[in-house]
Formats: structure tokens, sequence, C-alpha cells
């Protein structure tokens, strides 16, 4: 997400940090790639220009081109002002009401509306620990409520039963009964919605928001339709008390204008945001993490998140075990790829990690993607359980065998073979530094602190020729593997 933005504002402020002093003409040049920058993304023309005077207004100051590292300080600025732009604050769901708290979701037709109910509730189910029902309104487009009735049961949460008739207020005030009677937390309401804005639409929703006076009434909108989303969202909150909007496919927002105008032409915070197709990619908007990844930055706490929610505490625990002994094996090495694979892959690891912006780029424009991760695990699972093992068995013929196996090339085996090699080093080195406890002092840990990036990679190997080191892999791998 916001690729394309990320890049035009890198090269802007890559000039801006090579330079040892600035004077108010620099300032201003930078402004101007700036604001062209942020029209191409697609944001809100008045939200433009009162972000870069605001942004001007303090970067020409004389303590910003007196300071010792003008550049630093320009981006600075900017960043504040992205956040401030984006929102501030994490802003939350609100359920502090009797229960149950109702939460009604809006939106125009095919913006991922109903998807977007489930993976809420599924969310809510399982972060917030919430017993939720939903609620199909939808007695317009066909099959509307079997839909949410399927996803119901897909992340396993209690779905209002379908009476044939039905019209949306009716079906309202008998899902707040049933909630009522059956002791749920939340209770969404997944309202209809239209090809565009009308007044039958906002009258059926103003209809079913005084019968059911929900906690949140949450707009959800597909960021990739960028500048229409943003006329979209500033149409519903002058006819609906909006709280909140939920952004949709941002992973596939390369531009990311709907995002940056949301707040400041709705006054309403963006609550979620959707980055995949799968239930449980849905995450809570954080504006200081994603004016970070438009600036390059990274995202290192979403990075620990959700390696957290990724990763199998058992494998962890006996890959750590393994580690302190200095083991590592092709299992062990396998299950390292199928946690990335789970992470979001390459490119979704690529994005969240700073300065992985254009390692990133390179890898595309090498037309490497996440099938190198595929590849690399049908290499492993054509080995047999001794070879995977004891690597050291795999001769010439094994590796011909393994290559036939796989659909892949000798060379790629070696390449395989050579990064585990490469990782059981480093495996090595962590046991001679007094496993792992020994490798948490090093980092000025003790438990607490986050450990250098930098650090990490010049310990797996990394600084070479592929770039920093991904997470559990040696710099350049898988970066240097399977190169076109």
């Amino acid at each position: 997400m916001f690729d394309t933005l990320s890049g035009r504002l890198g090269d802007v402020f890559d000039r801006l940090k090579g330079r040892g002093a600035l004077n108010e003409s620099d300032v201003r040049a930078a402004m101007r790639e700036v604001r062209i920058a942020l029209l191409e993304a697609d944001v809100a023309l008045p939200v433009v220009r009162a972000f870069i005077d605001k942004v001007t207004d303090k970067a020409v100051g004389q303590s910003v081109l007196k300071s010792v590292t003008p550049g630093q300080q320009v981006i600075k600025i900017v960043n504040d002002a992205l956040v401030e732009m984006l929102g501030s604050d994490v802003s939350e769901i609100d359920l502090a009401t009797s229960p149950p708290a109702v939460i009604m979701m809006v939106g125009l037709q095919g913006s991922g509306k109903t998807t977007s109910t489930a993976k809420l509730a599924k969310w809510l189910t399982e972060k917030e620990r919430k017993k939720v029902m939903m609620a199909s309104l939808d007695v317009n487009r066909p099959a509307a409520q079997e839909q949410l009735a399927v996803l119901g049961e897909q992340v396993s949460v209690a779905t209002l039963p379908i009476v044939a008739g039905q019209q949306p207020v009716e079906i309202a005030k008998r899902a707040l009964q049933a909630a009522k009677l059956q002791a749920f937390d939340v209770l969404l309401l997944d309202t209809a919605g239209r090809l565009h804005v009308d007044q039958q639409l906002m009258d059926e929703m103003r209809a079913v928001s005084k019968e059911a006076t929900p906690q949140e009434t949450l707009l959800v909108v597909d960021s990739l339709t960028g500048q229409d989303a943003v006329n979209v969202a500033q149409n519903f909150s002058e006819q609906v008390p909006l709280t909140g909007t939920i952004l949709t496919r941002m992973d596939g927002d390369a531009r990311g204008g709907a995002a940056l105008s949301m707040r400041a032409v709705t006054g309403k915070p963006i609550k979620f945001v959707g980055i995949g197709e799968k239930m449980d990619a849905l995450e809570l908007f954080h504006p200081d993490r994603i004016a970070g990844r438009i600036l390059g930055m990274g995202d290192v706490v979403g990075l620990v998140e959700r390696a957290a929610a990724s990763v199998e505490k058992d494998e962890a625990e006996k890959l750590a075990e393994k580690m302190s002994k200095g083991q590592f094996d092709m299992d062990d090495l396998r299950s390292q790829l199928q946690q990335m694979t789970k992470m979001g892959g390459l490119g979704a690891l690529a994005g969240m990690m700073p300065g992985m912006k254009k390692a990133k780029a390179a890898m595309e424009a090498s037309g490497m993607d996440d099938k190198v991760l595929v590849h690399m695990d049908a290499i492993i699972g054509s080995m047999t359980k001794a070879e995977r093992a004891k690597p050291a068995l795999l001769n010439a013929k094994r590796k011909v065998r393994i290559a036939k196996g796989s659909g892949t090339t000798v060379q790629e085996v070696n390449k395989i073979i050579k990064m585990h090699k490469e990782m059981s080093g480093a495996m090595k080195k962590i046991r001679k530094m007094g496993g792992l406890k020994g490798l948490a002092a090093m980092f000025g840990g003790g438990g607490g602190g986050m450990p250098d990036p930098g650090a990490m990679g010049n310990l797996l190997g990394g600084g070479g020729a592929g770039g920093p080191g991904l997470p559990g892999l040696p710099g350049g791998a898988p970066g240097n593997l399977f190169k076109k």
C-alpha cells in the first residue's frame, strides 16, 4: 500500500537529506514536489493545500534551516503533519453501553460491506472476547442474507435466522430483541447498499438507525476508488450520523488518496482497514504507523504484532531450544519459510521494515515474488526425512532427484543448501554468545528492548549483495535466491 506515493516522497527527501544546509527556496521546491506527489496519489485538493501550507510554514522557520540536520527536521515535520491528517490517535470501537452494543454497517453496494461485517465480528470475538451476533438487513440484493449466514459459519459467529418477507426495520427490531434475550454483547447490522447515493437508501438507513439507536455507525468504502471514495464518504456523513469509516482493499491501494483525505473531508476517524480477502485480514488503523510506512520508515510494531499473531508458540519454543544447542535442519528452515508466508509473504514484510522500500522495489523489478517461497518449500518437500534431518547426505545424485521432484534445477537446490548452511552457521554463533540469553544481553535487552535490526542483520550474515536480512533469514536470502 502507498507504494507510489512512498517512492515519490522518498526521492524528494533523499535529496533533502543529502544537503548539508537548506535555504527557504530549497524547502519550497521540495514542497512543490510533495504537492504534486499528493495530487498524483489522488488526495483531495483542499486537503493537499492545507497540508502543504502547514508544513511549509513550519519548515521555513529559522530553527529548521539553521539546525545541524535540516533535512531530517523537514521529514519530521512532514511525518507529524501526516499523522495529524490521518487522525493522530487510534480510534477504537466504542462498546461502552448497556449490551448489546449495536454497530450499524453502511455503504454502497460492492464496497465490501458484508465481508467487512464478518471480519469485524471475528475481530470483536477474538480480540475483544465479545459474544457477537450478526444480522443482514439487505432485502434487495439476491442472497445477501444467505451470504452473511455462510460467512457467520466461517468465522463461528451467530447470525439472525432469516425470515422471508420482512423489511429492514422489522429485521432490526427482531435482531435487537434476539440479542437482548440471548445476552449478546454486540449486534452487527449489515444494511443494504446501492450503486450510488440516493434518497431511498438514506431514508432506509435513518429508519433503521432510529429503531436500533446504534452506538457506532461505520461507513465501509473501497479505497481503490480513490477520490470517489472520499466523495461517497462526504455524502454519507452529511446524511447519516457516522462515527467512523472502514477502508477496504488497502493492500491493493498503491496511491493512498482515500486514506489521506478521509479524515480531513469527513471529520470522522478511520477505524479499520481491510488488507486482504481472508477473514482475519482486518486491522485497527494506526495513523503514526501508516505515516511511517508512507515515509519509508517501516512499521516495526506492526511487524512484531503480525509475527506474534502468526507464529505458533510451540514451534517458536521448539526452534529456540534447538537454536540454544546450535542445531538447525531443513525442517526448521521450512518452518521459518512457512511462517513468512503466514505473515503475508516477502512483499508485505519488506513494506513493514525500515529502509526496505528500495529492496522491495528491486525484488519487484527482478520479477521475484512470493512464488519463491513456494519453490523453496517444494524443494525441501522433495527431500527424504533423513535428508532434511542431515543435509550433509545431499550428494549430486540426490540433488538431481530433488530438482526433478520439485520442478526446479540443481542450481536452485544448491542455493537452498547454501542458505541452510548460512543459517546453521548463525545458530552456532548464537550458541557461542551464550545462547538466547547472551543474544538478549548483546542487544541491551535482558528482556525488554527491541534488537537493533542492523546488528541482527550482521549477526546472521547480512549486509551482503542481497541487502538487509529478513526475519529469521540471513542477509540477501531469499533475495539472492532464484534470481531471474
